[in-house]
């Protein structure tokens, strides 16, 4: 008996009672001001940057009813809106795009956003800024530099550069870019927080500048610049099966800097790179992104950063051709050691040779600090998991390394002591995956767990979701799928932080959702779509892996794996409301499905992986392609109508159809059943959209079946697994769905987290014998149903971004409470039940300026009250505010 058959004999009641009205003093407020989705942004190329806000209202019906946006390039300017003013505004729209006075280079703007409440009371926002960086090309003065034309080199390079301020400064921003990876250093001090700068991006054909704020830390008088310069992937010295170590672009790595002073009497100066910089090799013997770093402190230059460091010994940089002749703006949410994390126990084998446990699986680096005598080699060999002995195995995840020799040992950073006291080391240009660090040394060391703790590295995007419930196997998923999207978001999605590395289209396709409803990632989503027109061919085709050396266009891609190019910015419509990324990819898009319409004219394509590690049943690829084909073509469709395409709408409107209809031609049955009936073969169409309307309930009634002779438990794979808790409780099976997904015995997520998971797995199966990496995001959909299964939280693609929120939860049995929340461009949305005391109490919050359309688990004899009226329908609109549904 289920938990709302018990809770009366008589007709079940919804009530809905309205919270009230908050009180007339409630603060209204511009809040979450951004622009380009970030606050107060410098070094922009855009011309017509984004503009977008919130409407802070707590009051029951909140909504914006006009508008205005002023820009200048003063405050005083600022407000005559001199560079732009666009009036008051009629509109609910929070998004805007700049329309004024061409923006200008190097010059730094101010702008702030009115708006009016439902009342016509208009509220004055805040100052907030944005600073144009380079803009063109043109405007760069420096030169190319590098030490010198040989990728054996190992040592990564320093660079210097003494220079006087002669005049008082107001302000000064540094512009770099490098092909490879750098820090940068103003007298002795590093530059900012982030890591892995610039973003890895097809090194030939666009290259990323980052622009600091350095005002604060130059000085009247002399000034010294440092950069350090690491490989990354640019200059790939580690051998591996894609063969990035015979990349096209592959060179010693090298840098570009501007650094432009404004003095307090308005002039300016730049300080460039150039041959006049002086180069000598680091201390860092050896980098690779891909194994690990090498050490040698007997080698550091103390002060190499600083004025009064004699340089007389060091040579002269050499001039460099640019990597591309496309440099611009890295506009993104940055990597950085987001979180610090203890060492949670340590294990001594002997007095050289430890085993430090963080108690849970990252992406990141270790901080080492040690005392120990000069010429001591330490060995730290990262891994995810150790042997039944207590060492660390790395076999899981060194299958596809291909060393020549055992100078780079896999996630092994190799430290060379100076004997000049205890020094803290941790890799400049590297991270790796683990949760395990082994420590070998060469002279005997006296450490605990204090000498070692783990830093969590990944694209610092804002979180803005939440999970919770009376199970907490759930909410260890949710966390677990967490932290495996977050450590592969690395200014582009991979596949894991480990084995890999690689920007895999598919793995990042299903994670999609995943990362929108937890993450603001908008911006890293942006940057990764221009890696994929970068990389596609003029035919249409794109790489499996992006960005990619060439590795990836005849394996591995096809429109399972490649319709990132069409669903991810359809999905970042739907979720921020703004069509620019499609507008952006549209000739892509269209490129794209063009080029599958003519390699497989019937409708139906065979092109692609199919559903990637599966329990025990594989569904045909031409299945589960032409699911993935049908949608990429309903996509462009959709996109076409958005942009005033009209043709091209009627057109792939009728491919989508044509291929709908020659896939239930070749595999529906009369019965309901596709193919042979397996979990993946019911899934994939139900939740694509291909089913037709009139079968619906017998396809997902099969599907249901199917799941039950299979004991509740997945029989899928990477695409499988995508669809099939979606296509059950999307259909009427919630309790289906929400049985499989809380499963804890093999195969489940469950049973991952039963044997200790903090992150998701790569197989199914915890002992297989290959594709075990302990850290990947492939099948991390739980992550995005947990919010549309249980929760209900879904755009409304009418009115995207959550204009409209659509509210569709399931109160499954077997779960008592569940909570989750998704701060949307509005605001934050909250959808929140649980049971007592015989009754279903359901909470929901709709942020200001937005509506939801509520829908309701119907059952038989099921009546709908708002207060002691009755409400004809299972549907309610609600306006802004919050409310708290009844039933019993």
């Amino acid at each position: 008996m289920n938990f709302l058959t018990k809770l009366s004999s008589a007709s079940l009641l919804l009530a809905l009672l309205c919270t009230s009205p908050v009180m007339a003093q409630s603060t209204v407020a511009v809040a979450d001001v951004k622009c380009e989705y970030l606050a107060d942004p410098i070094g922009m190329d855009t011309p017509h940057p984004r503009f977008t806000w919130r409407l802070q209202d707590d009051r029951q019906g909140a909504k914006q009813t006009a508008y205005r946006i002023v820009v200048g390039k003063t405050v005083a300017e600022l407000a005559k809106g001199t560079a732009w003013n666009t009036g008051w505004v009629k509109s609910d729209a929070q998004l805007a795009t700049y329309a004024g006075a061409a923006l200008k280079p190097f010059t730094k703007y101010f702008f702030r956003v009115d708006v009016a409440d439902k009342g016509g009371v208009k509220k004055t926002g805040k100052v907030s800024t944005f600073e144009i960086g380079m803009m063109t090309m043109d405007n760069w003065k420096g030169e190319w530099i590098t030490d010198i034309n040989d990728v054996a080199l190992k040592p990564a390079p320093y660079f210097r550069k003494v220079f006087s301020a002669a005049k008082k400064i107001k302000s000064a921003r540094a512009y770099i870019t490098a092909g490879g990876l750098f820090e940068l250093y103003v007298n002795g001090q590093k530059i900012g927080n982030h890591r892995m700068d610039p973003m890895y991006t097809r090194f030939d054909k666009r290259n990323l500048y980052i622009t600091h704020d350095v005002t604060a830390n130059l000085l009247a008088g002399k000034n010294a610049v440092g950069v350090l310069l690491g490989n990354g992937w640019y200059n790939h010295q580690s051998t591996a099966v894609w063969d990035f170590h015979n990349a096209k672009w592959r060179a010693r790595p090298t840098f570009l800097l501007d650094l432009r002073v404004t003095y307090t009497d308005g002039s300016t100066e730049t300080i460039s790179s150039g041959q006049d910089w002086k180069t000598a090799l680091s201390p860092v013997i050896f980098n690779s992104i891909y194994t690990a770093e090498h050490y040698d402190a007997r080698l550091e230059q103390p002060g190499w950063n600083t004025i009064k460091f004699d340089d007389s010994a060091w040579k002269t940089a050499i001039s460099r051709q640019s990597p591309s002749k496309n440099i611009v703006a890295q506009v993104m949410h940055p990597v950085r050691n987001v979180e610090e994390i203890a060492t949670k126990s340590v294990k001594a084998f002997s007095d050289s040779n430890y085993v430090f446990d963080l108690g849970r699986n990252i992406s990141g680096v270790s901080k080492f600090t040690v005392d120990g005598p000069a010429g001591t080699i330490i060995r730290l060999k990262h891994g995810e998991r150790v042997y039944a002995n207590g060492h660390v195995d790395m076999s899981n995840i060194d299958v596809h390394y291909r060393p020549k020799d055992k100078s780079d040992p896999f996630q092994t950073d190799i430290i060379i002591l100076d004997g000049k006291g205890p020094k803290s080391f941790s890799p400049h240009f590297n991270y790796k995956g683990f949760q395990y660090v082994e420590v070998n040394s060469s002279a005997p060391l006296k450490l605990t767990h204090y000498n070692m703790v783990g830093y969590f590295m990944h694209s610092d995007v804002p979180a803005v979701g939440k999970v919770s419930s009376s199970n907490p196997t759930v909410d260890k998923m949710w966390y677990a799928t967490n932290n495996s999207y977050l450590s592969n978001l690395f200014g582009y999605p991979t596949d894991c932080p480990q084995r890999e590395k690689n920007g895999w289209t598919g793995d990042a396709t299903i994670a999609n959702e995943t990362g929108l409803y937890g993450f603001d990632g908008i911006t890293v989503y942006e940057k990764w779509m221009a890696d994929h027109r970068d990389e596609q061919k003029p035919d249409g085709v794109l790489p499996s892996i992006i960005p990619t050396d060439g590795w990836g266009y005849d394996w591995g891609n096809g429109p399972d794996w490649t319709s990132t190019i069409a669903m991810i910015p359809w999905n970042i419509y739907l979720f921020y409301g703004d069509k620019h990324l499609l507008a952006e990819c549209y000739d892509n898009i269209k490129l794209y499905v063009d080029h599958i319409d003519e390699k497989y004219p019937t409708g139906l394509t065979t092109w692609g992986l199919g559903d990637w590690v599966p329990v025990k049943s594989k569904s045909p690829v031409e299945l589960t392609s032409t699911c993935y084909y049908y949608k990429d073509a309903l996509i462009l469709s959709s996109a076409a109508k958005l942009l005033g395409k009209t043709a091209d709408a009627e057109k792939y409107a009728a491919l989508a159809e044509k291929i709908k209809t020659a896939f239930n031609q070749k595999y529906l049955k009369a019965d309901g059943i596709y193919n042979n009936g397996l979990q993946t073969e019911l899934s994939c169409p139900l939740y694509w959209g291909l089913v037709p309307d009139d079968m619906k309930a017998k396809v997902a009634g099969n599907l249901a079946k199917r799941v039950e002779a299979d004991n509740f438990h997945l029989d899928v794979g990477l695409l499988g697994q995508k669809a099939i808790l979606n296509a059950l409780s999307d259909n009427g099976y919630a309790d289906v769905a929400y049985k499989v997904a809380a499963q804890e015995t093999y195969p489940s997520w469950g049973w991952w987290i039963k044997n200790g998971a903090t992150t998701l797995y790569e197989n199914w199966k915890i002992d297989a014998k290959n594709d075990i990496s302990l850290n990947h995001i492939m099948f991390g959909e739980i992550g995005a149903w947990l919010y549309k299964g249980l929760g209900g939280i879904y755009p409304d693609a009418d009115q995207p971004g959550f204009k409209n929120v659509i509210l569709a939860p399931n109160f499954v049995n077997g779960l008592d409470r569940f909570e989750t929340s998704h701060k949307g461009p509005y605001g934050t949305i909250l959808s929140s039940w649980k049971k007592e005391y015989g009754k279903v109490i359901y909470n929901v919050e709709i942020p200001a300026n937005s509506t939801a359309t509520v829908k309701l688990p119907t059952m038989p004899g099921m009546k709908a009250y708002i207060g002691v009226n009755e409400v004809k329908g299972t549907t309610t609109q609600l306006a802004a505010g919050k409310y708290r549904f009844e039933l019993r």
